[in-house]
């Protein structure tokens, strides 16, 4: 064998038996409360960051997997990055995420003992609570029960407007009308059969398309009710992949 064929074998045994290093993954920003990091945000996996003594950032990849870094700190944002796992593995995971948070101190106001969601992003008005809103749309109101006529009404914690609302018997959403600017976190205040109660709105960022993330970002932010019926949705797409 030649000097030129030899060294082209070696080439290939080298390339065939070097460890594959793992390619960069985009993260999203869940929370910060840093200089460098804002929610919402993309950030590749390999990207330095640099959080001071009490800063913190909480990011999810793109299989669901969140990671939360606190200060000081000076690292790469996920440093053990790999490829996107398994999606039933992921989804496994996240179940489990779910649980655990479920299992903790708060859950009935974060909503585990809620209806079951027909769709995600329907904002359950019988309840007090967090709810998620993907960015730029409308709220759609929802009520589990629909065998009778009701009415609620929403205003501002500053009460600066009100808006009344009915529901049919046998109606179950509400298109709701351009009622106020939903950016960031919104608090509006329910009165329902003589009694009040608080709903927080937590706008997420519409560039974020990945179900994992979206669930991974609605278990943080405790809009549990919501990732229930996300969780479901992509069981049932995974199920039914041929």
């Amino acid at each position: 064998m030649s000097l030129k064929l030899r060294s082209r074998h070696w080439v290939v045994v080298l390339a065939l038996t070097m460890p594959l290093t793992s390619p960069a993954m985009k993260l999203i920003v869940i929370d910060a409360r840093s200089a460098q990091l804002k929610a919402g945000a993309s950030i590749d996996s390999a990207t330095v960051v640099v959080l001071k003594e009490g800063e913190r950032a909480t990011l999810v990849a793109p299989d669901g997997k969140s990671v939360t870094l606190k200060g000081p700190f000076n690292g790469p944002a996920m440093p053990e990055s790999s490829t996107a796992a398994d999606p039933k593995a992921a989804l496994a995971a996240l179940v489990n995420t779910r649980d655990a948070r479920t299992s903790s101190v708060g859950v009935i106001r974060a909503g585990a003992d809620a209806a079951k969601l027909p769709e995600p992003w329907l904002i359950d008005m019988s309840r007090p609570g967090t709810r998620c809103l993907m960015e730029g749309q409308v709220p759609i109101w929802w009520r589990p029960e629909t065998d009778h006529e009701d009415t609620f009404t929403v205003f501002p914690v500053d009460r600066s407007w009100r808006a009344d609302f009915t529901w049919q018997q046998g109606q179950d959403r509400q298109n709701v009308p351009k009622i106020a600017r939903f950016e960031g976190p919104n608090t509006f205040v329910i009165r329902r059969d003589n009694q009040e109660y608080a709903i927080t709105l937590t706008v997420i960022p519409k560039d974020i398309d990945n179900d994992l993330v979206l669930s991974s970002f609605m278990l943080e932010k405790a809009c549990i009710q919501q990732a229930d019926a996300l969780l479901a949705k992509i069981k049932h797409d995974l199920e039914n992949v041929r």
